[in-house]
């Protein structure tokens, strides 16, 4: 019976049965004494195994058409084994800084013209340099990978000389996985067996996804299974897609990243970019013929309006998210709602009525369709901005509202209390939550991150406090002087302090908190004075100041830019369009908001020269 079982395997007739036959003679199980890797112990019968068979995904790749090089290697491994590249000069440089190599130069150059299909020419520099783009053992090593000859490929790989066994264990996994992937995608269940048991076990690393890579064969044949993993299994890749990967594990001196060259180009260019303290514009076209350089008259420095509906000191003013709306309050307890037209100019959308006392802080529902305000140690009201009325008022028996904010989900919103706490609403008014103790003091500032992880508050005079509100993880920013406001960048990576002793830190909050600049030259010794991120990607700070301007700094150099003169009065609060990095609002003890926009007369006339701009 086993023979004639055996004698249907071995000329491939009734595959199916064969198949349900192979399941009963196999038995998987975990030896924990290796630590885990599985082992398989298949009964065969005493007939020699079937003759292995190399399935191709497709066609042979032939690497003298590929970016990767261009012919294939013709030479015995025992010549090729460890043998470094071999190129005259190999300390020279080409540049006047000493740190250009020549031969990692004229290598992605090499690289450089063969991905573009330059191939005789990136044959004659190899050829006139004397110096090749890769060694032969690693040309023949990717011609195997395309080739699919996987057993040759693990032997030239152990030869090319690498340090990291580690390395040398991964790239491994990689090549012997899509050998296995390729014998089940040629039905030769017999062999990717024996390849994941013989091969692919012994190397005792990712054993998650030994496990996985059983499922296959006891599977139907599927493109992409669930994994016990976790992670999704993908069938056979492309050995192209497989070359990739593994040059993504090889050290870039063994095969050089592809578009090196390219990637270092685009590099520069962003480099030119973040230090041009000027630059505030979508970049168009950049020559790589000439360096980056923006004219001051990409910062909005000129007054294109004023607004003057307020009665009184304008202590706060904030544009919506998606810049269509500008919302601005005073010490006349009124909250002005700004619309902005598509020709750039501002009008009155809406007036709200209704707080007794001075609106320090405001703040927009996350889709703009709604406003928190909250007066001096008073209550906070919710506002419909399309309607312009009042739909709900927060507030605690006895105690006054110092800040507001809203959950990303925009079905709860955050408010500092006068006991130091910070409490918690639903939209209907039901109180969630509360923490207590020293969570936030009395300056209206509140930041929530938009992920809801982290919220942000001053929780003594010179400590700004973050906690996780479902982790209940904690850190603390501390400054040497005290802390008068702050601000949340939008993408939650940085923290903006104003202090009483003239200056504004950038702190790094992601992960380890960490100051990253100082910023100074404005005046303040008597009032709260609030700064804000802007211009494009948030590249600018910009801050009010007691001495009646504007003061504009880079922010990632920390050099000044401008100062923006215009109002009579302090300057309490600043705000730059989101959308529109060229619209800057700037509010008032002058009972004026002014709005800030580009030079337009010096756009036309200085004559500055900008490339990409």
């Amino acid at each position: 019976m086993t023979s004639t079982f055996a004698t249907k395997v071995r000329y491939h007739k009734k595959i199916k049965y064969y198949y349900y036959l192979f399941l009963l003679r196999l038995s998987i199980h975990f030896d924990l004494k290796t630590s885990g890797a599985l082992v398989f112990i298949i009964e065969e019968d005493d007939e020699p195994p079937f003759k292995r068979v190399k399935v191709s995904s497709g066609k042979p790749g032939d690497l003298s058409k590929s970016t990767f090089l261009r012919d294939p290697a013709s030479c015995s491994l025992n010549d090729l084994m460890a043998r470094p590249l071999v190129c005259q000069g190999d300390d020279e440089v080409v540049c006047t800084k000493g740190v250009v190599k020549k031969v990692e130069f004229v290598r992605i150059i090499a690289e450089a013209l063969y991905s573009l299909g330059y191939n005789k020419a990136g044959a004659r520099l190899e050829e006139e340099s004397g110096i090749p783009m890769q060694s032969a053992v690693v040309k023949l090593f990717m011609q195997q990978i395309l080739d699919g000859k996987w057993d040759e490929s693990v032997v030239t790989l152990h030869k090319i000389g690498l340090m990291d066994e580690n390395i040398v264990k991964m790239a491994s996994f990689v090549i012997l996985e899509q050998k296995f992937f390729e014998l089940l995608d040629g039905n030769n269940v017999m062999d990717a067996l024996k390849t994941l048991k013989t091969e692919i076990g012994p190397l005792c690393i990712n054993n998650d996804r030994v496990c996985d890579l059983s499922l296959c064969i006891l599977s139907p044949p599927q493109r992409v299974l669930a994994g016990m993993s976790g992670q999704d299994v993908v069938r056979a890749k492309s050995r192209t897609k497989l070359l990739e990967e593994l040059q993504k594990l090889l050290p870039p001196t063994v095969i050089i990243p592809e578009q090196r060259l390219v990637h270092l180009v685009e590099q520069a260019l962003d480099l030119q970019l973040d230090a041009c303290r000027f630059h505030n514009s979508l970049v168009g076209e950049m020559s790589l013929l000439t360096d980056h350089q923006c004219g001051r008259d990409q910062i909005p420095s000129q007054t294109l309006q004023i607004l003057q509906d307020h009665s009184d000191e304008v202590w706060f003013l904030q544009f919506s998210h998606d810049g269509k709306y500008l919302a601005s309050s005073a010490a006349d307890c009124l909250v002005i709602i700004w619309e902005v037209k598509l020709d750039g100019l501002f009008c009155v959308k809406h007036r709200f009525c209704g707080h007794q006392k001075p609106v320090s802080y405001m703040s927009w529902s996350p889709d703009d369709h709604q406003l928190l305000t909250c007066g001096v140690e008073e209550v906070v009201r919710r506002w419909d901005v399309e309607l312009g009325e009042c739909i709900h008022i927060y507030e605690k028996n006895g105690l006054g509202l110092i800040s507001c904010g809203w959950a990303p989900d925009g079905k709860r919103i955050l408010c500092g209390v006068t006991d130091k706490s910070i409490s918690m609403w639903d939209l209907q008014g039901k109180e969630l939550e509360c923490w207590k103790g020293r969570r936030t003091i009395r300056i209206s500032d509140l930041g929530i991150t938009s992920d809801g992880k982290h919220v942000v508050s001053v929780c003594k005079d010179n400590m700004i406090l973050l906690f996780g509100w479902e982790s209940k993880a904690e850190k603390a920013i501390q400054e040497d002087q005290t802390i008068t406001s702050f601000v949340l960048s939008t993408d939650n990576k940085y923290l903006l302090v104003s202090l009483l002793n003239q200056e504004i830190h950038l702190w790094d909050i992601e992960g380890t908190v960490k100051l990253i600049s100082k910023y100074n030259g404005h005046k303040r010794s008597r009032f709260v004075l609030r700064s804000c991120f802007g211009g494009l990607d948030q590249a600018f700070i910009a801050s009010g100041s007691e001495d009646s301007q504007v003061y504009i700094w880079h922010k990632s150099s920390g050099e000044f830019v401008e100062t923006l003169a215009g109002h009579s009065g302090t300057v309490n609060c600043v705000s730059w369009n989101p959308v529109d990095p060229h619209m800057l609002a700037s509010a008032s003890d002058d009972h004026t908001i002014r709005i800030w926009g580009l030079n337009q007369v010096n756009m036309k006339h200085n004559g500055t020269v900008s490339n990409g701009t």
